[in-house]
């Protein structure tokens, strides 16, 4: 019995971690947070959905439709937005703190956050990491 639930939570465990961002199709996304998604962003065109961690995050814009990406709770609360910007625009404390902190890693993708209560971050995707930054280019979690 003990082998049977220790397996069972380790596949939890593993599917969880899996699907951690996952595709959805737009009629999977709950009318409240589509509603609220557009409430706030009534010119969003071609928007994709998925859920992560929990959430609902829309992205659209730019060639790759993922200049913005919007992010609300299940009961339709902004969480957040991040828009897509070049990494040579980044406050210049950062790319050291990578070089040093996270050797031999390269940044992918890079995006100012603004959350719910107007708080700025940036946000810096290295390979399977996101790394969270103040508005000043101070480094203060991995993601």
């Amino acid at each position: 019995m003990k082998k049977l639930i220790l397996l069972l939570s380790l596949v939890t465990v593993t599917t969880t971690t899996v699907v951690s961002a996952q595709d959805l199709k737009e009629k999977n996304v709950p009318a409240t947070v589509k509603a609220a998604f557009m409430k706030k962003y009534p010119d969003a065109k071609k928007v994709s959905w998925e859920m992560e961690k929990g959430n609902y995050e829309a992205n659209w814009g730019g060639k790759s439709g993922e200049d913005n990406s919007a992010v609300f709770t299940p009961s339709a609360n902004f969480v957040e937005i991040v828009v897509a910007m070049k990494i040579n625009e980044l406050p210049a404390s950062i790319a050291p703190y990578i070089a040093k902190n996270y050797k031999g890693m390269k940044m992918l993708e890079a995006g100012k956050v603004t959350d719910a209560a107007g708080k700025h971050m940036f946000e810096v995707e290295i390979k399977g990491k996101d790394l969270i930054f103040d508005e000043k280019g101070v480094f203060i979690k991995e993601d």
